[in-house]
Formats: structure tokens, C-alpha cells, sequence
């Protein structure tokens, strides 16, 4: 199951990119893909106890910066 904090987008600002870009409704910010393999939860990943971004938005811990 994909995390529901994930969007792939085209285009930020005004920008148009060449190819869809992994971005995080949660921190609100274009994530590297290796965050996006998280999000996606590949290699034995699972977002819902992997990522930061996605346990502080559920309320389960600190953001971190």
C-alpha cells in the first residue's frame, strides 16, 4: 500500500519537469527517491513505520527537520 502523503507531479511554480516527480503532502516538499521507495514500501520498507514525515503527520512522533 502507498502512503496517502505521496503525489507524483509535473510541474512546482510555474516549472514544468521532464518526468514526474515524488512530492510529500505531508512536509509539503519534493522528496529524493529514495524516499519515494519508502513511500512506496519497497525493499522490506513500510512507510507507516519507516518514515518520519509520515509518523509525525499521523501524530505518532516528532517532526524532525
Amino acid at each position: 500500500m502507498t502512503c496517502p502523503y505521496l503525489e507524483y507531479r509535473e510541474e512546482s511554480d510555474g516549472t514544468a519537469f521532464e518526468t514526474e516527480r515524488a512530492y510529500c503532502t505531508a512536509v509539503e516538499s519534493f522528496v529524493q527517491p529514495m524516499r519515494a521507495d519508502i513511500c512506496n514500501d519497497r525493499y522490506d520498507l513500510e512507510h507507516s513505520t519507516d518514515c518520519e514525515y509520515y509518523l509525525a503527520a499521523e501524530g505518532e512522533r516528532e517532526p524532525t527537520e
